[in-house]
This record gives structure tokens, sequence and C-alpha cells, in this order.
């Protein structure tokens, strides 16, 4: 699985996502510009200690994204998509980009590819959600629809034990 960000402007919200793809073995992709560097102290916090272990790649552009990636399976997360995520079925090398969090991704983009738009379903007062939640719960649909591959499926109590 990848997840990709359009020109993501928040280095907490590009942190929390860098967890959620260690966490779960997925590769991000971040196409610039990016509204800070790479080395902030915020992006770093809100990926704890957990960034050096992620698979991340740089593209200048969108095109330099789509040439590396020929033929790719790209959804692209909405809030104007006519289909939602739960929808749609996902391949375990697919990719799922998401917008800038002030503008999403741009409309050029999506009318070119609108059979793979997808959307959050939410109430109409609401703009959008917070760009880590929207990317943990497409790519965790994502996920659940490939069997969780290699995840661990049960936890462990630290101190006691459950029971059988």
């Amino acid at each position: 699985m990848h997840i990709v960000l359009y020109q993501p402007e928040i280095p907490q919200n590009t942190g929390n996502i860098g967890r959620t793809c260690v966490a779960t073995g997925t590769s991000l992709h971040l196409i610039e510009p990016l509204g800070f560097r790479i080395n902030e102290k915020e992006l770093r916090r809100a990926g704890m200690d957990y960034w050096e272990h992620l698979d991340v790649t740089r593209y200048t552009n969108y095109e330099e994204f789509l040439e590396k990636h020929p033929g790719a399976k790209i959804w692209m997360a909405s809030t104007k998509a006519k289909h939602t995520y739960t929808e749609v079925e996902y391949g375990p090398d697919d990719f799922i980009m998401f917008g800038r969090e002030s503008a999403g991704i741009p409309e050029e983009i999506l009318v070119e590819n609108e059979e793979n738009c997808i959307r959050i379903p939410m109430l109409p007062a609401i703009r959008s959600l917070n760009l880590s939640n929207s990317a943990a719960i497409v790519l965790y649909e994502a996920l659940r629809q490939n069997g969780f591959s290699d995840m661990q499926m049960k936890g462990e109590l630290h101190r006691l034990k459950w029971k059988e």
C-alpha cells in the first residue's frame, strides 16, 4: 500500500501519517512543494521516533510522481467525490492520494480521474476531516480488504494474560 500527500501544508499531519505508515508497512510519497521543511521539529515530534523507519519518497511535482509510477492504481480522496471509500476494491499495491489541507487535490486532477475519486461520508455541516484522520480511515479499509497482510492481529497485555 502507498499513501500519497499532494503538497501537504501542516507538518504535524504529515508526521502523524508517517507514523501510521510505519505501523502498517505502507510507503509514504510526498509531492512538493511542501508547506514545511522535512526536518521540522513538529514533523518529527508527530512521527515520534518512527520517522527513521519510514519508507518515504519525495517528488518535485505531480508529473514526476506519475512518471515514476506508470500504470499505478491511484485512489484520490476528495470531499467532492461521488463514490465512498468503502465502495471500491483496493489492491495491495494501490496508491491513496490526499490533497493539501487548505484546498484538497486540484479539480483538474480529479476530473481526469473521476472513477478513482473516493470520499468519506460526513454530515453536510462539516467541510472536511483532519488529513491524518482521513488517511488512517481510508488506509485501514484498504488494509482490511487485503486481509491486514503481515500485521499483528492479536495484542498482548503487559502484566496479565487474556483468558483463553
